[in-house]
Order: structure tokens, then sequence, then C-alpha cells
């Protein structure tokens, strides 16, 4: 079994080979610009997945495809030569979806730009639905003192209270359970 550092050294090193490769010993003129964008290997080292990109049209696209198709043999010797490893993988090329998928990105932040600044010109203008200060204040009529209290109208923790300022207490008047 195959550690999975071993794999990502070799995938860089083959990202870096077919770069080289590429530039310096291809001449296939259907070849356009290209960009290796990435390499995976798999954990046991037999297959490797060259991304690309191709500047240009759906057309150069294609033909980019089947320049680097012609030119599988030619790579895989050239990174079994380089790398020296056991088992040269074999080469399978992807065009990468990279570029749209960054286009799509820029369109949808384009859109919620656009709707944030919906938002923010409705905002400038807008008042709150409720009064300024939407927590209730006592008025000067409900603040009401212990004294304007009855006797009848405290409770048993103030009844208690009341006797316990009042003096000592008295153990025939604590409530039995």
């Amino acid at each position: 079994m195959v550690d999975g550092p071993r794999s990502r050294r070799l995938a860089g090193r083959i990202r870096q080979i077919v770069a080289r490769t590429i530039e310096t010993q291809i001449k296939d003129p259907r070849l356009g610009m290209i960009t290796v964008t990435d390499v995976r290997v798999t954990g046991d080292l037999h297959e490797a997945t060259i991304f690309y990109t191709v500047l240009g049209d759906a057309e150069v696209q294609h033909a980019s495809k089947a320049a680097l198709d012609s030119a599988t043999g030619v790579l895989r010797s050239e990174v079994g030569r380089q790398t020296g490893v056991k088992f040269t993988p074999t080469l399978t090329f992807v065009l990468d979806s990279v570029p749209e998928a960054v286009a799509q990105i820029e369109e949808l932040l384009a859109v919620a730009r656009a709707a944030d600044a919906e938002v923010e010109r409705v905002r400038v203008g807008a008042a709150y639905a409720g009064d300024p200060n939407p927590y209730r204040e006592p008025h000067a009529d409900d603040d009401l003192d212990s004294d304007d209290l009855g006797d009848d109208d405290l409770d048993d923790a103030g009844t208690a209270a009341a006797r316990a300022s009042s003096g000592p207490i008295d153990p025939n008047d604590i409530p039995r359970l």
C-alpha cells in the first residue's frame, strides 16, 4: 500500500515534467495555449489524471485535446524516464472546468452585489415600525412604596420580613409544615 504523501510528490513531479515537455518537445500545430492546472495520481501509482485549461473557444479546446491524446505516448515515456518509478502511470488528460466555475461564481457575486445595493437603497429612507424605544418604562404613578401598602397587601415573605425587623422571632409565629 502506498502512502498519500508519495502520490502527492509524484503528482507534483508529473505536473512539472508534462508542462515542460509540452512546452519544449511537442510541436503539434493543433496544440493551443495549454496550462497544466493539476495532476492527481491514484494510491497505487498506476494512473495519473492531468487537468489542463486551454485559452480559446471550444474548437481550440477540441483540437488541443486531440493533440494531447496523440502525444500521450511521448509524454508517458518522458515521465517514466525522469521519475524512475517501477511502473510508469498511464496518463489521462481532462479539460479543467475551473474557468467556467469561476465565471459562474462571478455572475452570482454580481447578482448578490446588486441585491445588497437595493437593500441599502431601501434602508436609507426607512424608519422603525414601532416606537423608537420599544421597552416599557415605569410611569410616575406606578412607583408605589411599601409604606403605601396595607397589612393585607403583604405576602408571607413580606410579613416575615416585617416581623423580623420589629424584633426577635416568636416560635409560636412560625408556620408548621
